[in-house]
């Protein structure tokens, strides 16, 4: 493997950081999505709507305390600014979170592009360096040509390994986002709903007529 890589010339070194560079972000991506889906709470999400309903703020106050799943922080974010702009307030949190979960998903789609474009660079170099020795050594030693264009391929070859390695996490970890974008515009329609309702009824206290504010 080293003698395949030292074959390939100087520019396997910026191809070997590439790979590095990737691995080190698929493993990121894969450890925070591990946390990010062990911190899902579904039923506290639907508990948070149906106090919602009664609007009783501080039931929700004190489920959601300790609480770090993102559909819960959205939501909460959204009721404390109710009296403000819930929709808007849950759209910022949206954002902040969704942003969280595209993290370094700009380097995987740079080194899917960039790594065959190296591949074919070290390519291009090799070969001019096989012409040249066919030059110094000429047409009566040809296996030079084709020893030297044979290293230079490798290049391209490391190149294509590294993107298409890097394709399926990369399309994953965009799959494993757009649900998420999914699942909070679910959730935060869902909450709209019930604040219209809120308001349509005049209601905007518990069903006991204690007022309570949320914190």
């Amino acid at each position: 493997m080293w003698q395949i890589f030292v074959s390939g010339g100087p520019v396997m070194y910026p191809l070997l950081a590439c790979s590095v560079l990737v691995l080190a972000v698929i493993i990121e991506r894969a450890f925070f999505w591990m946390q990010l889906s062990a911190r899902r709470n579904p039923r506290l999400v639907d508990e948070i709507l149906e106090l919602s309903r009664r609007a009783d703020w501080e039931a929700i106050r004190q489920r959601v305390a300790g609480s770090k799943d993102y559909i819960v922080k959205i939501l909460v974010t959204g009721i404390v600014h109710r009296e403000f702009s819930l929709a808007k307030a849950m759209e910022s949190a949206a954002m902040e979170e969704i942003e969280g979960m595209r993290r370094f998903m700009r380097v995987m789609d740079t080194m899917i592009t960039v790594a065959p474009l190296l591949g074919i660079f070290g390519t291009v170099l090799g070969i001019i360096s096989s012409f040249e020795m066919l030059g110094t050594a000429g047409i009566e030693h040809p296996e030079t040509v084709t020893s030297g264009i044979a290293q230079a391929l490798i290049t391209t070859a490391a190149g294509l390994g590294i993107a298409i390695l890097t394709v399926f996490p990369f399309n994953y970890f965009n799959a494993r986002v757009e649900a998420a974008a999914l699942t909070i515009e679910k959730y935060a329609t869902s909450l709209e709903v019930v604040f219209e309702r809120l308001d349509g009824v005049g209601c905007g206290t518990p069903a006991d007529g204690s007022h309570e504010t949320a914190s």
